[in-house]
C-alpha cells in the first residue's frame, strides 16, 4: 500500500483516539470497564474499530460514550468530539472542518482585520493541522526571548503553497522577527508596531499536491534585551483541531518561576479552565501535551517568587 495514500484516508478522530489511548497506557478492556462504571456500555470491538478508523461513533449513545472516553483518557473535554463534526455520509467522502474565523480567535478583532487584509488567508482552511511542537525560551530578565515552531501539515487540495502565522506575543512594543528555518521562506509580512502584532506568510519550497504532507519550521525572535515580559504566559490559538500539540518551556536556571501551569479557553468563552500544574526541573525545563485539541486556546502560565 502506498504510504501517502494511507495518510490521506486517515481519520483525525481515529488518530487522536489512538494517540490518547497510547499516552494513557490503558488496554481496551480496562477502558471498557471504566466506561461501564460511568454507565456506558461499549464493546471492545467497537473501541478497536474506532481507533483503527474502520468505524466512527455516530449514534447518540456512541457520542455520549465519546464524552466519557475523554474523561477516561484524561484529554480536554470536547477534544475528541470536535474531531467528529456532523455525522458523515456513508463512503469515503470527507466533510471539511469549518471553525471560527481568524478574527474571532482574537478578542480585539478590530486590530487584526487590517493586518489580515495585507496577507493571503485563503490557504488557512486548505491545510490540516497534524502536529505542532513549540519550544519557548524565557530569558533571565523574565521576558520571552525566542519561540521555535515545528509543525506537520497536510494539504486538502492541490496547489497549497503557504502557511499563515499570526503572532500576538509582545502586546505593546516592537513586533518580533519571523525567521524561516526549514521547508519555507518568508513571504509578505504585515506588522502593527503600535501593538506588536505581526502576520506573516511562510512560503513552502514548492506547492503541495492534495494529501501531501510537509514539515515546516520557523522561529520567532523577540527584540531585546530587555525582552518583552507581557503577562507571563505563552498561549497558542487553534481555530481547527490538531492531532497533537507539544509545548516546551525553558527558563534561565538563574531565574526560575515559583510555579507553572497550563489551562485552556474556548472561542466562545475566554474564561480559563482545566488548570493543571507543570513541574519545573532545577535546570528550568517543563512541558505540556494536548491531544486532539481545538478549536480553542492552550496557555502556559507561570508565577515568579516576588509576584
Amino acid at each position: 500500500m502506498d504510504i501517502r495514500d494511507d495518510v490521506v484516508r486517515e481519520d483525525p478522530f481515529a488518530t487522536a483516539l489512538r494517540a490518547a489511548i497510547t499516552a494513557r497506557g490503558l488496554g481496551l478492556d480496562r477502558i471498557q470497564e471504566r466506561l461501564r462504571h460511568r454507565g456506558t456500555t461499549i464493546s471492545v470491538a467497537a473501541l478497536s474499530y474506532w481507533q483503527s478508523g474502520r468505524r466512527r461513533p455516530e449514534r447518540r449513545g456512541s457520542l455520549v460514550a465519546v464524552r466519557h472516553l475523554e474523561e477516561v483518557l484524561d484529554v480536554p473535554p470536547g477534544s475528541l468530539t470536535a474531531l467528529l463534526g456532523a455525522p458523515r455520509a456513508r463512503g469515503r467522502t470527507k466533510r471539511p472542518f469549518h471553525g471560527p474565523s481568524l478574527e474571532e480567535m482574537w478578542p480585539a478583532r478590530a486590530r487584526l482585520g487590517p493586518l489580515l487584509s495585507r496577507v493571503d488567508t485563503d490557504t488557512d482552511e486548505a491545510l490540516t493541522r497534524i502536529s505542532l511542537h513549540v519550544q519557548v525560551e524565557v530569558a533571565a530578565d523574565r521576558g520571552l526571548r525566542t519561540v521555535r515552531t515545528r509543525q506537520v501539515l497536510r494539504a486538502n487540495r492541490d496547489g497549497v503553497d503557504r502557511w499563515l502565522t499570526v503572532q500576538d506575543i509582545t502586546e505593546n512594543g516592537p513586533s518580533p522577527s519571523i525567521v524561516p528555518l526549514r521547508s519555507c521562506r518568508l513571504g509578505r509580512v504585515a506588522r502593527d508596531e503600535r501593538t506588536g502584532v505581526v502576520a506573516a506568510e511562510l512560503l513552502f519550497d514548492r506547492p503541495l499536491a492534495r494529501g501531501e504532507t510537509i514539515v515546516v519550521e520557523h522561529g520567532t525572535d523577540m527584540v531585546g534585551p530587555p525582552y518583552p515580559r507581557g503577562d507571563d504566559t505563552y498561549c497558542r490559538k487553534f481555530r481547527a483541531p490538531i492531532h497533537d500539540y507539544v509545548v516546551e518551556v525553558r527558563f534561565d536556571p538563574a531565574e526560575l518561576p515559583v510555579s507553572c501551569h497550563h489551562y485552556t479557553m474556548t472561542p466562545a468563552h475566554q474564561d480559563p479552565e482545566h488548570h493543571r500544574r507543570m513541574p519545573v526541573t532545577p535546570d528550568g525545563y517543563t512541558h505540556a501535551v494536548a491531544l486532539g485539541f481545538g478549536p480553542g486556546t492552550f496557555c502556559v502560565g507561570w508565577r515568579w517568587p516576588d509576584d
